[in-house]
């Protein structure tokens, strides 16, 4: 009887001993999962919808030509293209009404 006793009691503690590995393996691993989730959260924060700006024109040119506002007004126009807010082509435009072309 004490051989099976022995027998007995070792399988018991590698049962046991096999149970406690494999939960703390387990745990360990949802360790580390929940920091490796908390560090791309860190490193790339979530993109936020920027809406894009509004285009703005400059009005158009009052019957009597003023030269002072006029190159206030193309000076205006070349910071919105130069901030990317107008295109090549609607500075242009907007080039052309103010100079009268």
């Amino acid at each position: 009887m004490g051989l099976l006793r022995g027998v007995a009691r070792t399988a018991v503690v590698a049962g046991t001993a096999t149970a406690v590995s494999n939960r703390v393996s387990r745990r360990q691993a949802g360790r580390w999962a929940a920091q490796e989730e908390q560090q791309v959260q860190q490193q790339a924060p979530p993109q936020q919808y920027a809406a894009p700006p509004q285009q703005q024109y400059a009005p158009p040119p009052p019957d009597a030509p003023d030269p002072d506002a006029d190159l206030a007004r193309l000076q205006q126009l070349g910071e919105l293209r130069a901030s990317g807010v107008l295109t090549e082509q609607e500075f242009q435009t907007q080039k052309s009404r103010i100079l009268g072309l």
